[in-house]
């Protein structure tokens, strides 16, 4: 798989565009907050800035995340109105839903059916937060025999999800009662929301309290110290505020599961992309054996790198699995 089978160049380029656009429209008067690590609680040290945000790295877990940061309403405002987002779900995603159907959400669905199977039950509900065009809750309602829930806060998105026939609850989790809920167990899943978040932690929080003993969280998010991130770095197109604010690791995302009460089952790092990746920003690349490495790598050289990388904990795409005790 390439990057360009699922991020089309024109169309994620235009959608970039949109988003630094968009960051100034909605947040150049915003007052903002210095904030410190999400996971240490330590100020953190400047790392560098894009598009109007300020990045700051954890000198403890390596956590990057956006300092000072505007108040959780600016970001409402611009989930729900903003070009960018519209962008993302009425373009983007419509250009690209067939190639991202069998690409990742069918073979992400088969994954979390039998990851849910093996530690809850195949007839376990799945709770979709963050469900934005329905790819992944049309895929695991195939294979499951539990009821299926969206959480999705963005109109457009959430009335795609209606239409076809998926139940909504069209709210931010941290707005969502037990009642919205399924009264079974469940299995929580969440899909690039992560590196969205205002508040890190109190969103896990909130997710901890809707949950019942044994319920599951499975999700996959960013992590900052994944290979492509770490060589592009500022000129990584992930670094994209004001939508992607929060890089975690797996040692870092350990730290803040356990902190807020959770169970950590297992942590991976299973990306396929990150060698395509650096290799299409290349001239961005200034480690000199990455480089050359990318210059002169062939096809079979390039896939066994990315089979090491994400096999030992250093892709950039992460999945998580976690449960309430």
């Amino acid at each position: 798989m390439k990057e360009s089978d699922i991020r089309p160049a024109a169309l994620f380029d235009e959608y970039l565009r949109l988003c630094e656009k968009d960051a100034r429209t909605y947040f150049a008067a915003v007052p903002r907050t210095p904030v410190s690590c999400p996971v240490c609680d330590t100020p953190g040290t400047p790392a560098f800035t894009k598009s109007g945000f300020s990045y700051d790295v954890c000198a403890r877990c390596d956590s990057l995340y956006v300092s000072p940061r505007p108040a959780a309403d600016a970001f409402e405002a611009y989930y729900t109105t903003a070009p960018s987002s519209k962008y993302w779900a009425t373009t983007f995603y419509r250009e690209t839903a067939a190639a991202r159907r069998e690409l990742l959400w069918r073979p992400k669905a088969e994954l979390v059916a039998d990851k849910v199977a093996t530690l809850c039950s195949r007839d376990c509900a799945i709770v979709d937060v963050g469900g934005g065009y329905g790819l992944f809750a049309e895929e695991i309602r195939g294979l499951t025999s539990g009821e299926v829930v969206v959480i999705e806060p963005a109109p457009h998105l959430a009335e795609i999800c209606r239409s076809k026939a998926l139940r909504v609850v069209e709210k931010f989790l941290e707005h969502v009662e037990p009642a919205d809920l399924p009264k079974r167990p469940s299995a929580f899943v969440s899909f690039e929301l992560f590196e969205h978040l205002h508040d890190p932690r109190r969103f896990l929080q909130r997710m901890h309290q809707l949950m019942a003993g044994g319920d599951l969280f499975i999700f996959t998010t960013l992590s900052g110290t994944g290979l492509d991130i770490q060589l592009l770095w500022e000129r990584s197109k992930s670094v994209c505020p004001p939508h992607h604010l929060n890089f975690l690791n797996p040692r870092s995302m350990a730290t803040l599961l356990v902190r807020v009460g959770f169970e950590v089952i297992e942590i991976t790092t299973p990306g396929k992309l990150d060698i395509d990746i650096a290799a299409t920003g290349a001239e961005l690349v200034t480690d000199r054996f990455w480089r050359t490495f990318l210059r002169y790598a062939d096809e079979s050289a390039r896939a066994e790198w990315q089979q090491i990388i994400a096999s030992t904990g250093w892709s950039s795409h992460m999945m998580i699995t976690c449960r309430k005790p």
